[in-house]
Order: structure tokens, then sequence, then C-alpha cells
């Protein structure tokens, strides 16, 4: 190792100039790809201590840290990178949980490729500082070691904010509201906390214990979850109201599937992502019996999407026994929205890619139970509302593929049970909630963010709405005390 450590010195060149001698950044440990798609352990194992080490001495410490700027919730990045460098694990987990209290979270499902990583300046000179795999390593490494380590609250307010949603969004305002004092209590319609990142996300890519990990975490800090409560049914704000909460925010997410309108969308084997990642994360129907939940796959899966869900509804499918698993998306593998770490580990426990695809109609047997999808070849146009060229169809390329279940991943939209009960609330044309840059909706007191305001976005992007509601929901109940 003493040749590594030498290689990553930072030297000067002629000009005075720093530069490094090692541009590479550690690879992630993995399950070999033939023995992982027989369990639904996690793939990624972490860095060791040692392979921190030799990465923690590779960041240039820079005076102005855009990766910091790059982060949603503006984790002190460098700062954090050298208290590991110096091993002092407990003042970083401190110094991070001071900005976000699920590092072991975000260390495994934030896309820091696009965020943080995108930012650093080592881009220009190789690969980014590894800033995802160094937070998942200290998040780790508290929770191996038997160690809860939570930032110092404020005194207690003794002012009750209720958070509606125990997802990211929630999760992060609750935390933040709490540090500064107020009495948070979090309402959550499932049996369990995390939202998407319980029932979206398979344990192979974030184990359920790792959640409970970090809502434990929030409960340290006096913040309150009452399950099974669905706010518009089981409570309305104006219950919540009676009983003493002054500011809400909501962070629902949107968890509502997107289904194609395409015949034979009612046939039998043909289900929603959504349905078919709860079942499995969830309700545990992948150690079924021993849950009651079943859930059928079988031999040939299809699945229609490129995003995280769609490769993570592929992937869970091979786990639950298909024999083969394609993936039908209508852009080109560039233009997949699915982080490039997960397409990857598709591609090496063999999942099949139909590229430039677009199902057509879906086929059954007698028995209305779906055996083929017909589906047309696309070219890519001009740029779209999202930036990607525009996928068309290509006229007379129509082609029949061999299924026996279908997966559609293609997107969420907002669900309105909660929005429904607020007649009042400002919602945009797609039944999201409208709020100004804070957060702050139309009506006092009511704050939003996540999902459930910008449309699916990513877990740490959600963080960040919550975070800064909070913020709001802070000067709010301050002005009104003092008013």
């Amino acid at each position: 190792m003493g040749n590594q450590r030498s290689s990553i010195d930072i030297v000067n060149n002629n000009k005075g100039k720093k530069r490094l001698k090692n541009k590479k950044r550690p690879k992630m440990i993995e399950q070999d790809p033939s023995e992982r798609i027989k369990n639904f352990a996690e793939v990624s194992l972490g860095l060791t201590e040692e392979m921190v080490e030799l990465e923690t001495q590779r960041c240039l410490q820079c005076e102005n840290p855009l990766c910091v700027a790059g982060c949603p919730v503006n984790i002190k990045i460098p700062q954090f990178i050298k208290l590991l460098k110096e091993k002092k694990y407990i003042k970083a987990l401190y110094k991070i949980k001071t900005d976000n209290l699920l590092p072991a979270i975000c260390g495994r499902v934030c896309p820091q490729e696009i965020q943080c990583e995108q930012a650093c300046i080592l881009n220009k000179l190789g690969e980014p500082i590894a800033i995802g795999q160094l937070e998942r390593f200290i998040a780790d490494w508290e929770r191996k070691n038997n160690l809860k380590e939570c930032p110092e609250c404020a005194v207690p307010k003794g002012i009750k904010v209720g958070v509606i949603g125990a997802g990211p969004a929630g999760l992060a305002c609750a935390g933040e509201l709490a540090m500064n004092g107020y009495d948070v209590t979090v309402f959550e319609a499932f049996h369990m906390g995390g939202g998407v990142l319980s029932y979206g996300i398979p344990q192979f890519r974030l184990p359920k214990e790792i959640i409970k990990s970090e809502i434990e975490t929030l409960e340290m800090l006096n913040v309150k979850f009452e399950y099974n409560v669905i706010i518009g049914k089981t409570l309305t704000i104006e219950d919540l109201k009676e009983m003493g909460f002054k500011a809400f925010f909501i962070g629902v997410g949107a968890g509502l599937p997107m289904l194609l309108k395409i015949p034979g969308i009612n046939l039998n084997g043909v289900l929603s992502a959504n349905e078919f990642l709860t079942r499995s994360n969830l309700m545990k129907a992948f150690r079924f019996p021993d849950y009651d939940t079943p859930v059928k796959v079988g031999k040939i899966v299809t699945v229609i999407g490129g995003g995280n869900t769609a490769l993570d509804s592929a992937r869970t499918a091979l786990r639950l026994g298909a024999e083969k698993v394609n993936i039908v998306y209508r852009r080109s593998e560039s233009e997949m929205p699915a982080r490039k770490e997960e397409y990857h580990h598709a591609v090496e426990e063999g999942i099949q890619f139909q590229f430039l695809t677009n199902p057509v109609r879906f086929i059954g047997d007698k028995n209305d139970h779906v055996s083929k999808m017909e589906v047309i070849k696309m070219k890519l146009g001009e740029p779209d509302d999202s930036g990607r060229r525009r996928p068309i169809k290509i006229e007379g390329s129509e082609y029949l593929i061999e299924t026996d279940t279908i997966i559609i991943g293609i997107g969420t939209s907002a669900n309105p049970i909660l929005t429904k009960s607020i007649p009042e609330l400002k919602l945009n044309k797609w039944g999201y909630i409208e709020t100004d840059e804070n957060g702050q909706t139309n009506l006092e007191g009511i704050f939003a963010g996540g999902d459930i305001v910008t449309g699916a976005a990513t877990v740490i992007t959600a963080m960040g709405a919550g975070k800064k509601a909070a913020h709001a929901i802070n000067n709010y109940l301050q002005e009104k005390t003092i008013n």
C-alpha cells in the first residue's frame, strides 16, 4: 500500500499549481453478479478504512468548495473529509449530521455524480472525490460501532408542528424543526417510515434496517411518529389544528402510478412498478411465505421505463425467479434517467435492454393473461420540455415480444387524497401543490415540499426542500409569536 499512498501525493508543477499524481478514486467493494442475483442482500459493500484513508488524501480542501453548493442540503463536505482524514470519526459524524440526519441513506441512493461530485474540481483533473462513498462509510462506521450521534437541539419552544409524510422531505423537515426546539409529530399513512425509501427502493440497494436506524436518530431528537394515519381520511388538517398544531409541512410525495393508455392494460400479469415494489419491499413479499403477501413473476418479465424504478423492478424480478428480464425504453441509453451505477449493475446481472422501443398493445391468451407485447421502434427527434430528444415512431416497424409479466415503471403523479381534503389549497394543472421558493403554500401556516410539489425527483432534492421549508416554518412561527 505504500506505493499507492505515495502515488496520491499532491505535487507542484512548474507554474506552482497543484496537481495529483493519482487521479483515480477507489472502486466500491460489491457482491459478485452471479451470486447477488440469488439474494436480496446489499450489492455494494462499501469502502474499507484503508481505502477511505487514501481517498481523503485526494481532497484539495478548496477555499471555495463548489461541492457544498452542489449538495441540496449543503453538507460541509471539505470539513467532514478533513476530519475523516484525521480519523476524527465522531467529529466527522457531527459535522455531517448538522446538515443531514440521513447520511447512511444519502450515501447509498443520492445521485452524487450529478450533484456534489459533479461540482468537484477534480473532475477537471481525473475523477471527483467519492463523496457519497465517504458519507456512507462514516454512517456505517457509526452503526457498526453501536453508536448513535445526534446534533444538539435548541431549548424546547413548546410549539407543535405537524409533518405529513415520513418520506425524505418530511424526515428532513422534521429533523431540522426538532433541532430548532419544536415539538414535531410526523403522520405517516404506512405502517413504517421512509416513504419511497421503504416502498420504492429494494433491499439490495437500501436495506430496511438502515432506514429504521436513521429514523431512530430523529426519535432521539424527540420527533414523534404516528403510523397508519392518512391525513385527509383518518384525520384532517382542521383536526390537527384543534389538537394544537400551529404549522404544517406536507411531504406526501407523488405515489400515484402512471399507466399506459393502450389495449390490454387490464390483462392479468400487467401491473405497476409501484404495486410490484411495494409488495416486495414494504410488505416483504420477497420472503413469502414467511410473510403473507405473495408476488408472482413469470418466466419472462418485461419492464417498461428507463428510470431507477424500472431498473429496481427488473432486478427485483430477477431475484424473485424470472428466467429472463427485458427492459423496454423508448429513448436511447444516453437519455436514461436512471443512475449510471444502477444501469451498470443491471447489465452485470444479465438484464437485457431494448432501447428506442415503445409498447403499442398487450396481447393476452385464452385466460386473459398477458402472453405477448407488440412494440414499435422509435427514433429521436428534437429535444422536448425535459431537454431530452423526443422519441418518434418509425411507422411499420412493429414486432412482438414474448412475455408473461409486464411491469410499468414510467413514472408517478400526485395522489389526491390529501389535497382533496383541503379544497382551498392551490394546485397546478398536474395536481401538485404550488408553493413559493421557501415552500410556503397559499394557505397560512401550511408549507409543502418534495415530490408533491416538484413531481418525482431525487431523495436529496426532496430533503433539501424539506430543510428549506423548516427554516421558513421557523421564521413564520417566530414572527407569529412576536406579533
